[in-house]
C-alpha cells in the first residue's frame, strides 16, 4: 500500500468518524478524543493530518467539491452549477445531513456560504453587465436561497427532488438576476 493510499484511508476514517459522532450527538458535543477512539487512530496520527475537529469538520464539507461542481472553460447558462450541486448533496446524502444538519452547528453554514457565494460572485463578474444593485447584496440573495432550499431538504421540510429544488432556485433567482444586471433573455456566462 502506498504512502499516499494510507494518508487517504487515515484521513477518510478520521472524517467518517467525525461524520458519525455529529449524527450521534451534535458537532458542539464531540471532542478530539471522541474521535480519535471512533476512527481507532493515535493521537499524534490524528494531528499529522487535522489541526483540530474544525479541520476535520472543513475537510468534510471541501470534500462535497462544492466549487467543482460548476464546469469551467465553456460557455453555460448562469448558476449551472445548481442541479448538480442539488443531484451531488442528495447522492451524499449522509455526509450532508451530519454536516449540515440541526446538529452541525453553524460553523459549516457559514463556510457553505462562503464556497457557494465565491461561486456566484465569479459566475456573476463573468455575467459582464453593470449590475443595477451591490453586486455583494445580489451575491447574498443567490446564496441565501440557494442555502434556504437546501436547508429545508437537509431538515425534512421538504422532499423534493434535485430538479425540483433547481427549478425553484432558478425561478425564484433568475428573474431579480436579470433585471438587477439589466439584461434580457437567457444569462450566460463565458469561461
Amino acid at each position: 500500500m502506498s504512502g499516499d493510499r494510507r494518508v487517504r484511508r487515515t484521513r477518510r476514517l478520521i472524517q467518517e468518524a467525525l461524520v458519525a459522532l455529529i449524527l450521534e450527538k451534535g458537532y458542539d458535543a464531540v471532542t478530539v478524543t471522541d474521535i480519535i477512539e471512533r476512527a481507532d487512530v493515535g493521537r499524534s496520527t490524528f494531528y499529522a493530518h487535522f489541526t483540530d475537529k474544525q479541520d476535520v469538520l472543513f475537510s468534510n464539507l471541501d470534500q462535497l467539491a462544492f466549487l467543482h461542481l460548476a464546469p469551467r472553460g465553456e460557455a453555460r447558462e448562469l448558476f449551472a452549477f445548481s442541479r448538480p450541486m442539488f443531484e451531488h448533496v442528495r447522492e451524499q446524502e449522509r455526509l450532508v445531513r451530519a454536516l449540515m444538519g440541526r446538529r452541525s452547528g453553524g460553523l459549516v453554514h457559514a463556510r457553505g456560504e462562503q464556497l457557494l457565494g465565491t461561486l456566484v460572485k465569479e459566475e456573476l463578474l463573468a455575467a459582464g453587465s453593470q449590475a443595477s444593485v451591490s453586486l455583494d447584496l445580489l451575491v447574498t440573495c443567490v446564496v441565501g436561497a440557494f442555502m434556504g432550499l437546501l436547508r429545508a431538504w437537509i431538515d425534512g421540510e421538504t422532499t423534493a427532488s434535485p430538479a425540483e429544488l433547481d427549478a425553484a432556485f432558478r425561478a425564484a433567482v433568475l428573474p431579480g438576476v436579470r433585471a438587477a444586471l439589466r439584461q434580457d433573455g437567457p444569462l450566460r456566462i463565458d469561461r
